[in-house]
């Protein structure tokens, strides 16, 4: 079974990743209040989750580049200090075109975070890596606990939801700080070959026998391989099914389950408390188990929970549900990355790069056409688009199965070797 050892490095990678979920996590139970404040529809709203789609596009495009040129440690502190920055704006600005703006800004430089955490931790801990990046979105998802706690009680007391927000750019300095004081420096990408380049993945925590072929496809200039494509479009479902989940659950809590506003906006946390909790124990199960089954039984899981959601009449049982919806969330996307990257090789980079892609696909599409529909049938039956997205993550997660599961010749060679 691999090990997974958290040093100094990846303790600081965890809290990176930490910040940019303060912010996404944050920023959904905003959204409605953003809707009310700005007079506009739904579907309008939704726009905010385009702006998070475009800054994700433009954040992909420009991660390689940028670690290539500065390394990836710079990239991933540029990514923070634009969030930073991006909150200050979002917090000064008010009409619907500002915003947006301002929201497309922050999720770029977000990319750059993301990406940098998954390459550098991918690349840190090889056949841990399953287990470092779950990890990590469990911080990730710790911070987001955080975040609609944090708005909820601001709103209450009359303050709105900008001095919450603003918390994030404090966080961001506290954690530069604490680097700085204990001297944790991000390392810069290692050439292409080099040791380190490619984690070598064991079959019993992480992708099996095929990732050795695709780093050596990569090696000679192909395209990446098809059970990275696979993964792709894996992850722009899954990002669907979160970011509807965090644009629109308190609107839902409104209508349907009787909560007031600012107890809506506060209980969206359950859904992320339910991740934090499913990435810990997570990790444990990524260490023993191959991902794609590990994924399918994850996604099983957030059906339960969005079942008993949906049909809950009062907030407590919905919040249950929420719950139970975060538990299978847990493991959508460090899974799915983890695999993308593995299979990438050499070209991690890159392919954490086009990964930024898939989060902007499904963050673009999936909750403007929610809000769509909400205009018309309300958010709780709008919500029903839900299980259409988990189904087809399924058919994906277990196509992807197929696409790793070691050929005989694979499973003899390194005997015969």
């Amino acid at each position: 079974m691999p090990r997974l050892t958290r040093d100094r490095l990846t303790w600081l990678t965890y809290a990176q990743l930490g910040l940019w979920g303060f912010f996404l996590y944050g920023f959904g139970p905003v959204v409605p209040l953003l809707r009310d404040e700005q007079g506009t529809s739904a579907a309008v709203a939704g726009l905010h989750s385009t702006g998070i789609a475009v800054g994700a596009l433009a954040g992909g495009a420009l991660f390689a580049p940028l670690a290539r040129r500065f390394g990836r440690g710079r990239a991933i502190w540029t990514g923070l200090t634009g969030v930073a920055l991006g909150v200050a704006v979002l917090g000064a600005v008010r009409v619907l075109p500002a915003t947006i703006a301002a929201v497309a800004v922050i999720a770029t430089f977000g990319m750059l975070v993301v990406s940098g955490v998954a390459v550098v931790l991918t690349d840190r801990h090889g056949a841990g890596a399953p287990a470092a990046l779950t990890e990590a979105n469990a911080v990730c998802a710790g911070a987001g606990i955080l975040a609609p706690l944090v708005i909820g009680a601001s709103v209450d007391a009359g303050w709105g939801w900008r001095p919450a927000m603003a918390v994030e750019a404090g966080l961001i300095a506290l954690v530069a700080l604490a680097a700085l004081t204990f001297r944790v420096r991000l390392p810069r990408p290692a050439p292409t070959g080099a040791p380190g380049g490619a984690p070598a993945l064991a079959p019993a925590g992480g992708v099996p026998a095929d990732a050795a072929p695709a780093a050596d496809a990569h090696r000679s200039g192909r395209r990446l391989p098809p059970a990275y494509w696979i993964a792709w479009v894996l992850m722009a479902v899954t990002g669907s099914i979160e970011v509807c989940l965090s644009l629109w659950t308190a609107d839902v809590l409104r209508s349907h389950a009787g909560m007031a506003t600012g107890t809506a906006s506060a209980a969206v946390a359950a859904i992320v408390g339910g991740m934090f909790v499913g990435r810990l124990v997570g990790g444990r199960f990524a260490l023993r188990y191959r991902p794609a089954p590990l994924l399918l039984a994850a996604l099983c899981l957030s059906l339960v929970g969005f079942a008993l959601f949906w049909v809950a009449p009062v907030g407590w049982l919905a919040v249950t549900g929420l719950v139970v919806l975060g538990l299978g969330n847990a493991l959508h996307y460090p899974l799915a990355i983890s695999i993308a990257l593995a299979v990438a090789g050499p070209a991690a980079d890159r392919a954490a790069g086009w990964a930024s892609y898939s989060m902007g696909v499904g963050f673009g599409i999936a909750p403007v056409a929610l809000g769509w529909v909400a205009d018309g049938v309300g958010p709780h039956l709008a919500f029903l688009l839900l299980p259409g997205f988990i189904a087809v993550a399924a058919l994906l997660a277990a196509r992807l199965g197929r696409a790793l599961r070691p050929t005989p010749a694979e499973v003899r060679s390194p005997a015969a070797a």
